[in-house]
């Protein structure tokens, strides 16, 4: 009986242990493998890995990207501007061994790398390249953390500024500075249509003016226009170009005479 209890356990134990040997890897994980402490090279998986049980201890790596959120930073601008920016790291790891053995826990060191860098680049940029160029420095803040996790064997592939939170204050005073220039643009338009229409005006003058029947035309069109209102009241002006004819004529007629036979003196 003692013998038969003893196979059982034997045979319990060898199943253990080959169950635990026995380790399935997904495509996107790969395995990197101590034996007695030392790094054996290079990393197993995908698929099934065999392990030396007791002997062999392995730590499993995912392959896959990463969106790591970076909690909100308080930064000064390079003009003094206080905000609050959020921003989104994606990075994957290309050297499972490095990851393993090179850095403790890489995701909480990038996360730590991101947000000194991002404070850092940030305060180097003004508030208005912050908000219109943000492909630039999204750009920037790729390639310094990238080269700072490289070591890691980590691969940051990018990073996107996801808010710049402003003051209440400094919202307030945007709003009035672009108010400002909707308003100089609009007066800028409205005198540039005042100065084409002077000179439209300047033109149609000079024609006129070299053809005074054209003014007559006009005034007819005028008229015209006038009679198909509903006007009770109709006002009539009359150019004095047309009166030059009557003028003209009443100055170059006959004198009257006093009775003596006389003009009259001037």
């Amino acid at each position: 009986m003692p013998t038969l209890l003893l196979a059982v356990v034997l045979i319990a134990a060898v199943a253990v242990a080959t169950i635990a040997s026995v380790q399935v890897l997904r495509e996107y994980e790969r395995a990197v493998v101590f034996r007695l402490g030392r790094l054996l090279q290079p990393p197993r998986g995908p698929g099934m890995v065999l392990l030396i049980p007791v002997i062999d201890r392995m730590i499993r790596v995912d392959l896959r990207t990463v969106a790591l959120e970076v909690p909100p930073q308080d930064v000064i601008t390079r003009d003094n501007v206080p905000v609050t920016v959020t921003a989104v790291v994606y990075f994957r790891v290309v050297h499972p061994s490095a990851a393993v053995v090179q850095v403790e826990n890489y995701t909480e060191a990038a996360s730590q790398i991101a947000q000194t860098t991002l404070r850092s680049v940030l305060g180097q940029h003004s508030l208005d390249e912050l908000l219109a160029e943000r492909d630039q420095v999204n750009s920037q803040l790729q390639a310094i953390i990238d080269k700072q996790t490289e070591p890691w064997g980590v691969k940051v592939s990018v990073v996107e500024v996801k808010d710049v939170e402003l003051p209440q204050t400094m919202q307030r005073a945007i709003a009035r500075g672009a108010e400002a220039e909707r308003e100089r643009r609009a007066k800028i338009i409205s005198a540039a249509g005042e100065y084409e229409a002077a000179e439209k005006l300047g033109q149609a003058a000079d024609i006129i003016a070299m053809s005074p029947i054209a003014l007559q035309l006009r005034y007819l069109q005028t008229l015209l226009e006038v009679a198909s209102s509903q006007n009770t009241t109709t006002i009539l002006p009359v150019p004095m170009e047309l009166l030059r004819p009557f003028s003209e004529g009443a100055g170059s007629g006959p004198r009257l005479r006093t009775g003596n036979g006389h003009a009259p003196a001037d």
